[in-house]
């Protein structure tokens, strides 16, 4: 199997924790974490920052980082700069793993790049896991997708999709049993020059309303690849319960 690149877009202003990134986990910084797992794939790993304070912490690791600009929307405009600047081939396959993940298991990464190498009709891979909590059906956060026979995404929401009609109707809502729901995991594996064409394309009024920027290239007519696994990651950090809990997994101790 030829290689992959491998790229974590990782700003320093984030809405909900500032300077994200950066903060300690078991003794270093969050990137440095996620650097490591991402490392632990085997292949040539990239820092894409904004900040020079984030660049200068991963100095000590085995990965290259790139400035990047600040007014990007998203992680993965973020990668489509990183892409040009370094040349990189049309056929080059590139792995976007988010900053804030650094629980993510290596297999996890070749699985998806893996696949997308062997992927007929998508430039665009991701992952997705069985919901095991009910509550997250109703999580806006816990971002749910629903696929075709083939495996290819229908749609992304925050909201309960598939709705189900006999169920979520009722006063108490609970998730039917009968569903297999699944909840998108963020990190997607593309093409390189799939990257080239999605920074010419406008953002959707469906990536707007549901802050999801995959939308974009639903909106666009182009398929994407959902690979299920049946053991989900730990999920990352957005708050600082998050920052806790992994704080706590890395002791040793439990996940809640």
């Amino acid at each position: 199997m030829s290689g992959y690149k491998i790229v974590i877009p990782a700003r320093h202003g984030s809405s909900r924790l500032p300077g994200k990134p950066l903060l300690e986990i078991a003794g270093k910084p969050m990137i440095v974490h996620v650097c490591e797992r991402a490392l632990e794939a085997g292949q040539e790993v990239f820092v894409a920052t904004d900040d020079e304070r984030i660049a200068a912490a991963v100095a000590g690791v085995a990965v290259t980082a790139v400035m990047t600009r600040e007014d990007h929307a998203s992680g993965t405009e973020r990668i489509a700069e990183v892409v040009d600047k370094l040349g990189w081939s049309d056929d080059i396959r590139v792995v976007n793993l988010q900053g804030d993940e650094p629980l993510i298991r290596p297999e996890l990464i070749r699985q998806l790049a893996e696949t997308l190498a062997t992927e007929q009709t998508a430039q665009i891979a991701t992952l997705a896991a069985p919901i095991e909590d009910p509550s997250d059906v109703f999580d806006p956060h816990a971002v749910k997708v629903v696929i075709d026979r083939h495996g290819h995404a229908l749609y992304f929401s925050r909201a309960p999709i598939p709705w189900h009609r006999e169920s979520f109707g009722q006063t108490d809502r609970t998730a039917a049993d009968d569903y297999p729901w699944l909840r998108h995991i963020g990190i997607y594996a593309y093409t390189a020059g799939f990257l080239r064409r999605y920074i010419t394309w406008p953002p959707s009024k469906l990536e707007a309303v549901e802050a999801l920027e995959q939308l974009r290239i639903l909106w666009q007519g182009e398929r994407i690849r959902v690979i299920r696994v049946d053991s989900p990651p730990h999920a990352g950090v957005d708050t600082e319960a998050d920052l806790r809990r992994v704080a706590r997994i890395m002791a040793g101790g439990d996940s809640r």
